[in-house]
């Protein structure tokens, strides 16, 4: 971790298979709101997923999400995991985290930006300017 990001490789098992498979949690303070949850399918191939940083906390504690992405505590085989579904045009996927280690990456990002803290960290005239292929800032 420095100052400004951090980033978590957890073993995540999939819905179902005996295998546990990678995911990587990233957080950044220049996208404050987001989290990157990112999935090995293979030794060179990630899938990345952002997140909102809130349903991410939120999750931890009380199922929730509509859209893509929907997460929910759950006790299983004696353990306390977050269970994230995952929806796409390609199909949908049930994974299960480790809800201690998904909580510390958590605290690990409030620690580089709290709560209510997210806009002083945005670049908005940058994020305008790259958008727009403007030079001013």
């Amino acid at each position: 971790m420095n100052g400004d990001s951090i980033q978590q490789d957890v073993f995540t098992v999939l819905h179902g298979q005996a295998s546990p498979i990678v995911s990587r949690w990233s957080y950044h303070a220049a996208d404050p709101f987001a989290i990157t949850f990112s999935v090995r399918r293979s030794t060179d191939r990630w899938v990345d997923w952002l997140v909102a940083r809130d349903l991410v906390i939120e999750g931890l504690t009380t199922p929730t999400g509509i859209g893509d992405i929907r997460m929910a505590p759950r006790r299983v085989d004696g353990y306390d995991v977050v269970e994230i579904e995952i929806r796409s045009d390609g199909g949908s996927a049930t994974l299960e985290v480790d809800r201690d280690l998904l909580a510390q990456f958590v605290d690990a990002t409030l620690e580089i930006v709290d709560l209510g803290e997210e806009n002083d960290h945005q670049d908005l005239d940058g994020a305008i300017a790259r958008l727009t292929g403007s030079a001013a800032a």
